[in-house]
């Protein structure tokens, strides 16, 4: 039985920039709980933790960052960067407080890790911390020109590609205000002004899966939009668009029942792109209608590749390993196939409300949202061969790995599991 984690390198949502949530690992036939940390975080976690070396990082609803020891679950460090926002002041939403939601992104390379911060001054701020021991290198703000930050939510992972960091915006629970989706995009090398595009909505229209935007190979961005007010003329609702490393819109595609979708808030940005390894995308929603698309053209309205029903509602993330696309539906994790010119659907789980799933070698492990319970499934046949309670959870809540763990932040809990 392992009894300490090798060194990790988990350190976007799902582990790399297609968010493909892939830990390799060889067989496993056992699991169980490494270290529980109750009571050492100030606030709840909505974002997914991550890894690098023998950290794992976690931020709180509280605009705290911390630093925890992969091998005994002590805090090595937390850095608190402001007040969030209560609840009480914003004028809808469903977290409170407000502070740290989207799920921050490590740069190796200098050692940083990044992070919008909501603060009380109601302005979303990046922050980039020194990994060994949290010291604030650096504080920008990203609200971009126009936008009013008091409707606008960053709950969208952050992503890191092309020397930018790269920030998606959507509005709050209950759609209240005059928002809009945004991409925003800072420079590491701390030149230049923001990048940032707004999607061309009258409203709404907001980026706001928390798996954020994923990276082709050549940095091109893919996002995914909820809904926006249009039934008449397309505003990029309900849509996936391709951006260049400089968000200038390069192709989109969007359902023929786009109106439909808006005007019954189906979001099919309820999940964000799946970039496949032959760099096709799939893409699904709250509708549970899946499409394959062309990665090199999107093709505007009805130009998917492929579309069928896969499920009766998807939200969060995927995780994909080669053509095996696993989505978290509101009646549970679907095993999605996916060739050139279809999918087929290879398994069901049982029916459960799903958080977006991640696998390490044979085992796909989500979490039950409705019963706190973290799943392991058979990457083969969904059949349960795990199951941990955790007591609560977070809306949207997604697990980390490294080899031999998996972790999971669960209500203000930091959790470690061991695999072997």
């Amino acid at each position: 039985m392992a009894t300490n984690p090798a060194a990790g390198n988990w350190t976007t949502y799902h582990g790399d920039a297609t968010r493909s949530g892939d830990e390799p690992m060889s067989g496993i036939t056992a699991a169980h709980t490494a270290w529980a940390a109750p009571s050492i975080l100030d606030g709840q976690v909505y974002a997914e933790p991550l890894v690098c070396g023998n950290s794992v990082f976690v931020a709180t609803e509280n605009d705290s960052v911390y630093a925890v020891n992969a091998t005994t679950g002590n805090v090595l460090w937390r850095t608190h960067l402001g007040t969030p926002i209560p609840g009480s002041i914003l004028p809808c939403g469903n977290i409170d407080p407000s502070g740290i939601t989207g799920t921050p992104v490590i740069d190796r390379t200098s050692s940083t890790i990044y992070v919008v911060a909501f603060l009380g001054t109601t302005e979303h701020v990046l922050f980039g911390l020194n990994l060994s021991d949290g010291t604030i290198r650096s504080r920008v703000v990203v609200d971009p020109i126009g936008a009013n930050p008091v409707v606008e939510q960053e709950r969208g992972a952050l992503a890191l590609a092309n020397g930018v960091v790269y920030i998606p915006f959507g509005g709050l629970d209950g759609d209240c205000g005059q928002y809009h989706g945004w991409v925003v995009g800072v420079r590491t090398d701390g030149t230049g002004g923001l990048l940032s595009y707004q999607v061309p909505t009258g409203r709404e229209g907001g980026i706001w899966s928390p798996a954020g935007i994923a990276v082709g190979a050549n940095g091109d961005l893919y996002v995914a939009t909820g809904n926006s007010a249009a039934t008449t003329t397309f505003d990029y609702g309900d849509a996936v668009i391709q951006l260049s490393p400089a968000l200038q819109v390069l192709s989109y595609f969007a359902p023929t029942n786009w109106a439909q979708l808006n005007s019954g808030d189906v979001d099919l940005g309820s999940v964000a792109p799946t970039l496949l390894p032959n760099g096709d995308l799939f893409q699904i929603g709250k509708e549970g209608v899946g499409y394959v698309l062309s990665g090199s053209n999107l093709g505007g309205i009805g130009g998917q590749i492929y579309s069928s029903n896969v499920c009766s509602g998807a939200f969060a993330g995927t995780a994909h390993v080669a053509d095996s696309v696993l989505t978290a539906c509101v009646d549970g994790i679907f095993k999605v196939v996916v060739g050139t010119s279809s999918f087929s659907v290879a398994w069901s789980s049982s029916s459960f409300d799903a958080g977006a799933p991640i696998v390490t070698g044979d085992v796909v492990w989500g979490i039950d949202t409705s019963s706190a319970t973290l799943l392991g499934l058979n990457f083969s046949t969904g059949l349960q061969m795990f199951s941990f309670p955790l007591g609560t959870v977070g809306h949207f809540c997604t697990p980390a790995a490294a080899p031999g763990r998996v972790y999971v932040a669960a209500g203000d809990q930091l959790s470690s599991f061991s695999l072997s």
